[in-house]
């Protein structure tokens, strides 16, 4: 049983760097962290870009960013405040750089150890787990 459980985490770690790379490849950018913020009342998503060609289409502002809990299939968007507009990382996109954006969080809805999926425009990271 031992070796049965060593041998799934060994994939799903397998896994986890294989999307990071493709990830890293297709959209020039490392997800760093993922976890709650202000009291469980928002998702907090950190990122460091590596290519800055390639994570262009993350920063444009047609392509609104959600979130979606995966258990619920509920979709939770980047709050927009009057005085600051949205609550995400805008400007010029610049290599060995860390962005963030906030989701939303419905109270309760999304918790530490909930898995998420972060679309913005074509850019889908799936399976992502709340910390």
């Amino acid at each position: 049983m031992l070796l049965f459980l060593l041998t799934a985490c060994a994939a799903v770690d397998s896994d986890t760097k294989r999307t990071e790379t493709e990830r890293a490849e297709q959209w020039g950018i490392e997800i760093t962290s993922l976890h709650m913020s202000a009291g469980g009342h928002m998702v907090d998503l950190r990122y460091r870009v590596l290519d800055a060609e390639k994570a262009e289409p993350l920063f444009a502002p047609d392509n609104k960013p959600y979130l979606i809990d995966e258990a619920s299939q509920k979709v939770l968007s980047v709050p927009q405040t009057a005085k600051v507009g949205p609550l995400r990382t805008s400007g010029d996109v610049k290599e060995n750089r860390i962005y963030w954006m906030f989701f939303g969080n419905i109270p309760g809805l999304v918790k530490s150890g909930s898995r998420v999926t972060v679309v913005i425009g074509d850019f889908r990271a799936e399976h992502l787990i709340v910390q």
